[in-house]
């Protein structure tokens, strides 16, 4: 149990620092959560530059409002990253509307199917970074070096029947990928970055 408290209690003194305005406690925050927003908002972005304005506004944002993140709620780093899905997908609709508008190829129909193969494909890739190694593992040797169950058994030397267990669980986890769309709002997110994704 003690294990399981111990990300929370960081997270909710992380949150105590970041409200007394400890700009070391934001320091430490980015070095933990920078590579995660980064990657998150170039996989929706596809665009080096515009992952370096998401990352420095997601950051801005956790900086003015701290008290925006309630640990009841779930793990800091779960917030940060919802947070960099919202204005990443945000971001992405207002360049791609822009286009639009300013006569470029493609229609609103496609455009919300770019956002939404973006946000899924983002949504997979946290998945796969926050679930546990075991399952990680089993998920990497199935579909990275094709392994069927028995071959993921041997190579992890677990049975069988826990290969099978992990690559299912694994499987099931990022199935809920596609449910990116109907997240709901992150708490302390600006009115303009809620509703569906």
């Amino acid at each position: 149990m003690a294990n399981r408290d111990a990300p929370l209690r960081w997270d909710r003194k992380m949150q105590q620092r970041l409200a007394r305005g400890e700009a070391a406690a934001l320091g430490e925050l980015y070095d933990r959560f920078a590579s995660l927003v980064h990657g998150l908002a170039h996989r929706v972005l596809d665009d080096e530059r515009a992952a370096d304005h998401i990352t420095r506004d997601v950051f801005a944002h956790v900086w003015e409002h701290p008290d925006a993140y309630d640990p009841r709620q779930g793990p800091l780093r779960t917030w940060v990253a919802t947070l960099t899905h919202r204005f990443a997908v945000q971001r992405l609709r207002a360049t791609e509307t822009a286009a639009l508008v300013r006569g470029g190829a493609g229609t609103a129909e496609e455009l919300e199917t770019k956002v939404r193969h973006a946000s899924v494909a983002a949504r997979a890739d946290y998945i796969v970074q926050s679930m546990p190694a075991p399952l990680r593992a089993a998920l990497e040797l199935a579909y990275f070096q094709r392994r069927d169950y028995r071959q993921t058994a041997a190579d992890l030397g677990v049975t069988e029947d826990e290969a099978r267990r992990r690559l299912r669980l694994g499987l099931q986890l990022l199935s809920t990928a596609r449910d990116a769309g109907t997240a709901p709002h992150p708490p302390g997110a600006p009115p303009e970055y809620g509703g569906a994704a």
